[in-house]
């Protein structure tokens, strides 16, 4: 009766959303232009959809493939703000592990051992830890969600969780990545009464950490700006082969379809109300 009254309970929560990797964005439309999320082009085959939630608030969206370890996209409010960096403590994502672990939150794999009783092996079954990114030689664990576009000191702890990181060539990440999510994206926002961004890493045909974790070919970005009137007044996309340092900048239309060509699927990324035209230049 007890184990029957559990299950109701469980299944009325899931139903409500409160679980928070779930099968859809459910728990945190906020984060992606009018509710709209990128199609089904992009989903892998074993995909989970993660609201990044640390200390009892949601800072982001990151859809997740299991079998790859690594994230497909992560989408956020570009909202930067001149908290400092906190330090890199790297958190893991316990309901990847089981979703009956009933911990709703991301969480560091020091925590999930020692208080969870949760063995390292079975945390590395479901996602990448932070053993996997040790010792890479020529790779950083690269941001899709970078604490630098965040405004508060949690939302900014809440993007140092493996769920959203990539191997990320290190002479992109620290060279034209870095100027473009910095410098690029504060110059093209400054008329941005909001903007919606998504990033994302296109699977790559190589793996590391003894083949667990994927290397992208590609990473890429795409941003909505809203004007004064909560409407979309520009657009645009970024990408880059995985393996030098060189970003292109590029309309969103062609970014998508670019990401077309590479994912075999038709992909779009934002609200048709986002202009997908614009002229297209690299740097």
């Amino acid at each position: 009766m007890l184990r029957l009254l559990l299950l109701q309970v469980l299944a009325s929560c899931l139903w409500l959303g409160h679980s928070e990797v779930v099968t859809s964005f459910e728990s945190c439309p906020e984060f992606f232009y009018a509710g709209t999320t990128p199609n089904n082009g992009l989903n892998p085959k074993n995909p989970a959809w993660i609201c990044q939630r640390f200390r009892n608030q949601y800072h982001y969206a990151t859809l997740y493939d299991r079998d790859n370890r690594i994230p497909v996209y992560s989408a956020y409010k570009y909202e930067p703000g001149d908290v400092k960096k906190p330090p890199e403590w790297w958190l893991v994502e316990p309901q990847l592990i089981d979703k009956n672990l009933n911990l709703k939150e991301m969480e560091w794999d020091r925590v999930l051992i020692e208080q969870h009783e949760i063995s390292p092996d079975k945390i590395k079954e479901s996602q990448a830890v932070p053993d996997d990114y040790k010792g890479l030689k020529g790779l950083d664990r690269g941001h899709l969600c970078p604490n630098g576009h965040m405004k508060t000191s949690d939302s900014k702890m809440a993007t140092f969780t493996l769920t959203n990181i990539v191997p990320q060539d290190s002479s992109l990440n620290n060279g034209k990545w870095r100027t473009y999510e910095h410098q690029k994206m504060m110059g093209k926002t400054k008329d941005c009464n909001s903007t919606y961004v998504v990033t994302g890493a296109v699977p790559g045909k190589t793996k590391v950490s003894k083949d667990r974790v994927n290397r992208p070919s590609h990473i890429w970005s795409a941003a909505c700006c809203l004007g004064e009137d909560t409407e979309p007044k520009d657009a645009w996309g970024a990408i880059a082969e995985n393996n030098r340092n060189r970003v292109e900048l590029l309309s969103l239309g062609d970014l998508e379809k670019r990401l077309t060509d590479l994912y075999g699927e038709t992909v779009t990324l934002f609200n048709n109300a986002c202009p997908r035209k614009q002229s297209s230049h690299s740097h």
